[in-house]
């Protein structure tokens, strides 16, 4: 099963997806062309006025990936993964950081530091969290324009890190409820690398273990939770973690360290779930939020397997999903070019400085495009993503490599 077809008018107005059968009739007949290959969307050659069925758009927000869905009903006939580059980002802002240190520090020809004549805006974000929220909401934008759609599902809170901390900040409904084990859980899963602690095995059942024994003190705090096999379980029982790790001092060290250190990904989420909100309630659209326990219950309640796409299907107040497709979209951030404005040629010397224009001959760096070589020694066809310049001479980063 594959995604369904976008489509969108003479008017370039969204309307219905449909089967990829039909598209292709519609196109052998003569009556659309093809308007984009990614997502594929087709364009009619008239104008349509009939009343759309909405579709309901859900996303599933991550450190590293954020999972998208689009449901008609309880249909879901489109699922894509968004890989983010917020690790990239976070890697250059270093790199750049180290070098003008080092000029610094060098004492040559260089502005002087600055530190007080810098502020920041209300509601900043660092670059590494903000591109998560402008890449999400770009593919949120570019979605509307294909499809009729009607409301937006969030998963706003991953894991309600004070509430886990202190399970008694709602009460005793909240602590008993059905949705907390799973809260848990997954806190855990996350935290722990899906494998268990003590002997590192994986893709097997794991169980919530104390590492200091509840029956010597030990507490239901996060701190003190981790995820071991049954025989790790078992054989462990009551020992204290230094006394069952007496003869593994390594294991015993990152055990104890990794308890006390705070869940990164699941930060990142939370420091931009709310900018994420807010910016979605721009859009015009009715938004509605789930908790990442509920969506976990319901796609465990389901039997539907780990996919981020398939999260995001779930979140929310579901019922029951029939899934249409088994072949998401998979999206990867990659930027637009390098930052840089000044280059070195092969012996290290300084060359022009780039031009600030981002879009060349009507391409810009990053976009899908298909070429057609018919002279020199790179004759032949090639789609892939394009790297722009100035001068009008491109390069194409194809499967098969660089061209």
């Amino acid at each position: 099963m594959s995604n369904f077809v976008f489509v969108i008018d003479s008017q370039k107005r969204p309307l219905n997806p449909i089967r990829p059968g039909l598209a292709r009739k519609l196109l052998t007949t003569g009556k659309a062309a093809v308007f984009k290959k990614y997502p594929f969307t087709i364009i009619l050659k008239i104008e349509v006025t009939a009343p759309q069925k909405p579709i309901t758009l859900k996303l599933d927000p991550g450190s590293r990936t954020t999972g998208i869905a689009l449901l008609q009903g309880e249909q879901v006939i489109f699922g894509a993964e968004l890989t983010h580059r917020g690790q990239a980002i976070k890697a250059c802002l270093e790199s750049r950081r180290s070098l003008r240190r080092g000029r610094r520090n060098r004492h040559t020809r260089y502005r002087p530091a600055r530190f007080l004549n810098r502020t920041r805006p209300k509601g900043w974000l660092a670059p590494s969290l903000q591109h998560r929220v402008e890449t999400t909401l770009t593919w949120v934008n570019r979605l509307m324009k294909l499809a009729p759609i009607a409301s937006i599902f969030q998963e706003l809170v991953r894991f309600d890190l004070q509430q886990i901390e202190n399970p008694e900040i709602s009460g005793l409904e909240y602590q008993q409820g059905v949705l907390y084990g799973y809260e848990i859980r997954e806190y855990l899963l996350n935290k722990w690398d899906r494998k268990c602690t003590y002997c590192g095995s994986t893709d097997i059942p794991l169980q919530v273990e104390h590492i200091h024994p509840k029956a010597k003190g030990g507490s239901n705090r996060i701190s003190n939770l981790c995820l071991a096999c049954d025989a790790c379980n078992k054989k462990k029982g009551t020992q204290d973690v230094e006394q069952f790790l007496s003869k593994k001092p390594e294991i015993l060290k990152r055990v104890l360290s990794q308890a006390k250190r705070p869940l990164k990904d699941a930060t990142a989420v939370n420091s931009t779930r709310w900018a994420l909100f807010n910016r979605l309630r721009m859009t015009g659209l009715p938004v509605s939020t789930g908790s990442g326990g509920l969506t976990k219950f319901n796609r465990t309640r389901l039997n539907l397997p780990k996919f981020h796409w398939l999260d995001a299907a779930c979140v929310g107040q579901v019922e029951n999903l029939k899934v249409l497709t088994s072949r998401p979209l998979l999206i990867k951030a990659a930027g637009h070019g390098a930052r840089q404005m000044c280059g070195t040629n092969r012996f290290g010397f300084p060359i022009r400085h780039r031009s600030r224009k981002q879009i060349h001959f009507g391409f810009q760096t990053g976009d899908i495009i298909g070429a057609t070589v018919t002279a020199g020694k790179k004759v032949g066809s090639y789609v892939g993503r394009v790297l722009c310049r100035a001068s009008g001479s491109f390069d194409i980063a194809t499967i098969q490599g660089r061209v």
